[in-house]
């Protein structure tokens, strides 16, 4: 996937020299969060959207050097670099610096979002599970095993959350054998978070709850 294709270079880079009057009718008249600063052509920092109450017109965006944030993506980064770059700094807009300093242009956030979700991932059809198991038990090759080894295909894996102890991964497979997977997780003392399908074993205990009520009751 080349991400240096989705650089944007229509978005202005401000220098130190300045006015904010400038930096102040380019966050009025957009959504962005931050936006690039340079001096003597090379990469100085980010102002914020944020900070825009504090802006004075008259002044010179040097005069706010010391509140500049720093993070980049250089132009080689991957979208998962560039993802996390954006989910760190709650921004929608990260800057593309190379290494002599130079701003080539932006990654705007919506863009990146877009190529995620166009990933077979989230575009071939199949189910959703989310599974859940102690950090220092669960891996990967298990995992993969778990789904394979009943003939199910799987399409995707990634951690979504670490909680304590707890690790928990969102996985997409194909729809076949499902319940086969889900019994076969528990086994390996997996919990099961979310499943988008009809889980046979849940719907038995189901069943056989219901036939213990009527069973106390008679």
């Amino acid at each position: 996937m080349e991400m240096q294709d989705h650089i944007i270079s229509t978005i202005p880079v401000f220098d130190s020299e300045d006015s904010l009057k400038e930096v102040i009718h380019f966050f009025t008249h957009s959504t962005y969060s931050h936006v690039a600063i340079t001096e003597e052509g090379k990469f100085l920092g980010l102002l914020g959207e944020a900070d825009l109450d504090a802006f004075q017109e008259t002044s010179p965006v040097s005069e706010f050097r010391y509140q500049l944030e720093g993070f980049t993506v250089p132009p080689e980064a991957s979208w998962l670099d560039i993802l996390e770059v954006f989910t760190r700094n709650e921004a929608n807009l990260v800057p593309v610096v190379d290494a002599a300093g130079a701003v080539l242009g932006y990654y705007d956030l919506n863009d990146i979002v877009g190529i995620f979700t166009d990933m077979p991932f989230f575009t071939e059809p199949g189910v959703i599970l989310v599974v859940a198991k102690a950090l220092k038990d669960y891996s990967f090759s298990e995992i993969a095993q778990i789904v394979e080894g009943s003939n199910t295909r799987l399409l995707g894996a990634f951690i979504t959350q670490i909680r304590g102890e707890v690790v928990q991964i969102t996985l997409k497979m194909s729809d076949n054998n499902i319940n086969d997977v889900l019994q076969t997780f528990r086994r390996y003392r997996y919990s099961i978070l979310f499943g988008s399908v009809d889980d046979q074993f849940l719907e038995e205990l189901r069943e056989r709850s219901i036939y213990l009520d009527k069973y106390l009751n008679v």
